[in-house]
């Protein structure tokens, strides 16, 4: 293997750590306070989630209100996500995912 392929693949796997950490900690901030406090430390302690229905109609109508730019100018991804398959994701956590559920199955 070049040295070349082997600079590109250490970069991705960078790109994809940087990327989980990113998403991680943005759904970290998201969570109420008792929550995120649940997650400082190093001593394991029982987890319990309940999150306000406040927040997740909040959620929901930030992502309802999701300003769309306009259609791709090329047919793959080099442009990021294509509008295609991310519309019809970001509609289902928009108005149908249930939350309550996904709660439950935390807490379980």
């Amino acid at each position: 293997m070049s040295a070349r392929v082997e600079t590109r693949t250490a970069l991705s796997t960078t790109r994809r750590q940087l990327l989980a950490v990113t998403a991680a900690t943005a759904a970290l901030s998201i969570l109420p306070k008792p929550v995120r406090a649940a997650t400082e430390g190093d001593a394991i302690r029982p987890f319990k989630c309940a999150i306000p229905q406040e927040e997740v109609d909040e959620l929901r109508r930030r992502v309802r209100a999701t300003r769309w730019p306009g259609k791709e100018t090329v047919s793959d991804r080099s442009q990021g996500a294509q509008l295609q398959k991310l519309k019809p994701l970001v509609e289902y956590w928009g108005k149908e995912y249930d939350w309550r559920r996904g709660e439950k199955k935390l807490n379980a």
